[in-house]
């Protein structure tokens, strides 16, 4: 790579604002303020769609997605600033601040989809397909679908009002506590040391056994520590949302999150059909890393870690960059390219402090077609495929970028896909480099394998747990000691017999922030449905090489215009509501584990 390895790992967010606070960032506010309100009077004002104000609807449908933008660009900006420190107690009033605004915004999508949701048939034919609506046709359709499960504009308002100080307030104060954690480490050598909670996963994936088990039992006090807060939280979140899903008649509380990622019922059964029939495929696997590591089965906190294969050095910053670049220009040159600039224009955090929320995310701005990655280096081929997975999500919304703002906005379900084959491009290149030591291939192997374990049973757990306890929540507050149950018995369920009994993480509910995450619920279908769908692309790229790329492209820029079911079939014709489509996937896990399985033969 001609990348610069003296780049500093910190981002540059001068191109979101100046500065912080400063008069561009106020003023940006002032403006919004001003024209939210502007434009939710106008729509207030509009008789129900019809042919005589359809201009009229067009304009607010207008100002709404710019509107959008600007929210989009304003919440990245802070998301960014409030990740990299934690105790900026600045930025949490604006995050809070920004929950007022998003209120505003909901009110003023209440209106749109109040005015589409009347409409007759031949009015809205005609509306849709006026030329200042040309590419927004799938966000008109679901915004008038939407208005059918819709309250009363005074029930609307009053929840968007409720819900900055309610729903929202409960996930800010997650990530507020959780952000200032730290846990004691108590390291195998006797000496113990406090550690940031951002780091606990990490040190999860250490060679080492005993620090794993000490990175566990250490964070795992903590969370017992604020079990009362951390159940407050999920709790609130969860009772909030069943409380509006009654009111607009929602008869259950999947149907929001299955709309929301653009997804049906039947694709979410089939996928998780097919993962529980072949979720042997996953159990082999997981069997022969405890037969390496030499016990009957595994603790939750051997499952992403390194097998005890032949040791490996630690990965700098410089050798993790060169890395992924190498397997993105070989296999993907356009990837490659994105890859470069977005070092060079310093839109990647890595470095490791202090007050850094744990976790990786990618965010950017329609406003100025820029994106962000957010991560915290540890030194581990872990890590490497992390910045590998969150350029994917950056290329995706760079191929986005050309569209109007809402043709950018692609539901969750989709969002996973990018970056998960971008992962497995890097792991492809690094694994047919012919100079690869047997050493390290074993180990990459090994890493490919535990990550789709992790995607097709940590995920199921997450989402058989939050499935269970959505269910028990409507019956009123779930108690911490329950909570802990629920989570073990869906540990229980999908790992069977190869977590040890006793291995188990009761508080994996309070660890996972996105559990608590206020603006969507069940963010986790989306991991196993993105893997599987990006394994299906990357079989189908190597078998049609270089060719496959521009399809692939294309399936990316419909993710926003589209169903999934529609997004997939237009572009690749593929059928993903048969459980068939999402099996076949899961046994192109087959190669690699034979590969595998070979390499350590003997051990």
């Amino acid at each position: 790579m001609s990348v610069s390895m003296a780049l500093p790992r910190v981002w540059d967010l001068t191109a979101f604002f100046p500065e912080f606070d400063g008069a561009v960032y106020r003023q940006f506010k002032d403006a919004l303020r001003r024209d939210l309100a502007e434009q939710l009077s106008s729509a207030s004002a509009l008789a129900d769609l019809d042919a005589a104000n359809a201009a009229a609807w067009s304009a607010v449908f207008c100002a709404h997605e710019a509107i959008s933008a600007r929210l989009v660009h304003l919440g990245s900006y802070l998301n960014c600033l409030g990740a990299a420190d934690a105790s900026n107690e600045r930025c949490k009033q604006e995050e809070a601040a920004l929950s007022g605004f998003a209120a505003e915004a909901s009110k003023l999508l209440a209106e749109l989809a109040r005015g589409f949701r009347a409409a007759g048939e031949a009015d809205w034919s005609a509306f849709r397909i006026q030329p200042p609506l040309a590419g927004a046709a799938h966000t008109l359709d679901r915004l008038r679908q939407e208005g059918s499960f819709r309250m009363s504009r005074a029930e609307e308002r009053l929840a968007a009002d409720l819900g900055v100080d309610g729903l929202a307030a409960w996930g800010r104060l997650y990530d507020t506590v959780t952000g200032k954690m730290s846990f004691e480490m108590a390291w195998p050598v006797g000496r113990g040391e406090t550690v940031p909670m951002a780091q606990c996963r990490g040190l999860m994936t250490n060679a080492e056994r005993t620090v794993r088990r000490a990175a566990f039992v250490g964070g795992n006090a903590v969370w017992e520590a604020n079990a009362d807060v951390m159940a407050a939280a999920i709790n609130g979140i969860a009772g909030a949302r069943h409380t509006l899903y009654a009111g607009r008649k929602q008869p259950h509380f999947l149907d929001q999150p299955f709309f929301d990622n653009a997804v049906s019922r039947e694709t979410i059964d089939a996928l998780f059909t097919a993962i529980e029939a072949q979720a042997e495929v996953s159990r082999r696997i997981l069997r022969l890393g405890a037969r390496l590591q030499g016990t009957p089965a595994l603790a939750w906190y051997d499952l992403e870690a390194a097998r005890p294969l032949e040791p490996l050095a630690p990965v700098s910053w410089e050798e993790c960059v060169g890395l992924v670049g190498r397997a993105f220009d070989s296999a993907y040159p356009a990837l490659g390219e994105y890859f470069r600039s977005a070092l060079a224009r310093r839109w990647v955090e890595s470095e490791q402090r202090r007050n850094k929320r744990s976790g990786a995310f990618l965010t950017g701005s329609p406003l100025i077609n820029e994106e962000r990655i957010y991560m915290t280096f540890g030194d581990t081929m872990h890590d490497v495929t992390t910045l590998a997975h969150e350029c994917g999500h950056g290329w995706h919304s760079h191929l986005l970028g050309a569209l109007r703002p809402c043709a950018q906005d692609y539901p969750m379900a989709l969002a996973e896909t990018a970056s998960t084959f971008a992962e497995m491009v890097l792991l492809h290149g690094l694994l047919t480099d012919p100079a690869i030591p047997p050493a390290r291939k074993a180990f990459l192997l090994d890493q490919q394998l535990s990550q789709a374990t992790a995607y097709l049973l940590n995920i199921t757990v997450r989402y058989e747990f939050e499935r269970h306890f959505y269910e028990e929540r409507r019956g009123g507050e779930v108690a911490v000691s329950r909570l802990k149950e629920l989570m073990v018995t869906a540990q229980r369920h999908v790992y069977a017999d190869t977590l040890e009994v006793g291995g188990e993480d009761p508080w994996f509910w309070a660890s996972k922030p996105h559990f608590f995450i206020s603006g969507l619920s069940f963010y986790n279908y989306p991991y196993a449905f993105g893997f599987l769908l990006s394994q299906a692309l990357f079989a189908e790229s190597r078998r049609c090489g270089a060719g496959f790329l521009p399809r692939y492209e294309a399936f990316l820029r419909a993710t926003g215009s589209a169903t999934c079911e529609a997004a997939v079939h237009s572009t690749l014709g593929w059928d993903i509501r048969n459980p068939d489509f999402w099996a076949g996937a899961i046994q192109n896990l087959e190669a690699p584990f034979r590969e595998f399985e070979s390499l350590v033969a003997g051990r």
